[in-house]
């Protein structure tokens, strides 16, 4: 049986991320084929695992080196990469800025959607791993169907069998009924497990068994069950090294990481931050049912300078804190304590917080330059009485970056829409 012809494939070479998934469409036509005999279906399934597996041996890099990148690919400065991206209608619900890392994981992801093949996203606590899986699956052939999320670290051991693969009645005290389990319930779409390091080592032997099989057991039942489901698991933790120490099964880990994507932490995303804190100020104002909290300059430059070590969602917590305490305007008291700067003082609490915070130069160039984009963007938006289509034209900029431009400072076009032939009052605040 041939797997590629290279009559057919007038590329020299095919990636072997592409050579998996050729593997994984192979196994899932013998699966269900209804010519062949139980026996013989067996026999292939067991030759082609066997092939997937020596692939998946192979380096790391030779893997992937022909699976995020194009043969050719032109070098493209970082916003003509993440336009690149917006352009090709790439799904991604929130916002990200033009860090070199995450460019590349949303480059991969991008390419990893439309596949089946298994994704590992690792990366610091708080890093955005669920909404990178939410942005594989929603990108993927799978979009309409169930994406289940599943804290493998939040099972007891005793409840993670049935909790991921469902029992039946009787099957243990307090078993009243017949019960699905997230696998069935992620059938034709995604499973999302997180914290998959947390996995004990007889639930991994049980994970292992789904990926090679595509089949599952409720406990107390001898039935198997097919299963078709994208699996994406994330971590913070170090798997390899897990693996090294016995912790983790290395087979596992081979299976999981087909496609393997690392998230950089937010103090290396400092660019995100002030579209981080437009999108978040939005988001919670619209939980709340109020406008955008205003920041003052005090504290906006502390939120700009800040370290997250929470990361996104330590600047999430933040932003839905300060929204709920403050009037209109938002100041360094509603920040949470243990994240005050000590002094008393305003200015000096400016001064000893902000500026340690500053990992560099070009970090102080960056913040220096954001605040001259605002002044730029606040004086035209006033030229031209609020309207962003004339504005756009007047700096020959695209709409919708212009638009995101504005969001990102926090500045709302209705706020320089003229009344009577006078400015009305500006109320741009951070939201």
């Amino acid at each position: 049986m041939k797997i590629l012809d290279q009559s057919e494939d007038p590329s020299p070479a095919i990636s072997y991320a592409g050579l998996i998934e050729k593997i994984e469409i192979l196994r899932s036509m013998l699966r269900w084929a209804s010519k062949l005999e139980r026996a013989d279906i067996e026999k292939v399934l067991r030759q082609a695992s066997a092939l997937r597996d020596e692939v998946m041996q192979l380096s790391h890099k030779e893997r992937f080196v022909q699976a995020v990148a194009e043969p050719a690919r032109v070098e493209l400065s970082r916003g003509a990469r993440r336009e690149a991206l917006l352009a090709r209608s790439f799904i991604f619900e929130g916002t990200f800025g033009d860090n070199p890392q995450l460019l590349e994981s949303l480059e991969i992801a991008e390419k990893a959607a439309p596949t089946d093949l298994p994704v590992l996203i690792d990366g610091e606590s708080g890093t955005g791993k669920e909404l990178m899986a939410k942005v594989i699956h929603a990108n993927g052939s799978r979009a309409d169907k169930p994406f289940i999320s599943v804290n493998c670290g939040a099972i007891p051991e005793n409840l993670l069998e049935s909790e991921l693969f469902g029992h039946r009645k009787g099957a243990f005290t307090g078993a009243s009924g017949d019960r699905k389990g997230k696998f069935e319930s992620a059938h034709m779409g995604t499973i999302f497990l997180d914290e998959i390091g947390e996995l004990p080592l007889a639930g991994q032997v049980k994970l292992l068994r789904v990926l090679e099989a595509h089949e599952i057991q409720r406990v107390g039942s001898d039935e198997t069950i097919a299963v078709d489901t994208r699996i994406v698991a994330a971590t913070n933790r170090n798997l390899r090294r897990l693996s090294e120490e016995g912790k983790f099964r290395e087979d596992l880990f081979y299976r999981l990481s087909v496609i393997h994507i690392t998230l950089p932490p937010l103090r290396e995303r400092r660019d995100e931050i002030p579209l981080l804190l437009a999108y978040f100020s939005d988001e919670a104002a619209g939980i709340l049912k109020r406008r955008p909290v205003r920041l003052t300059p005090r504290l906006r430059d502390f939120l700009l300078c800040y370290a997250y070590p929470g990361n996104i969602r330590e600047l999430r917590n933040v932003m839905y804190r300060i929204s709920c305490l403050a009037g209109d305007t938002a100041d360094i008291e509603h920040l949470p304590v243990d994240v005050r700067p000590s002094s008393a003082s305003p200015a000096a609490a400016t001064a000893a917080s902000v500026v340690p915070n500053l990992m560099s130069l070009g970090d102080a160039k960056r913040a220096a330059s954001d605040e001259a984009e605002k002044v730029f963007l606040e004086r035209g938006l006033q030229e031209v009485g609020g309207t962003v289509a004339e504005l756009a034209r007047r700096v020959d900029m695209n709409r919708s970056h212009l638009q995101m431009l504005l969001k990102k400072h926090g500045l709302h076009s209705k706020d320089f829409r003229h009344r009577n032939g006078q400015p009305r009052d500006k109320e741009s605040g951070s939201g």
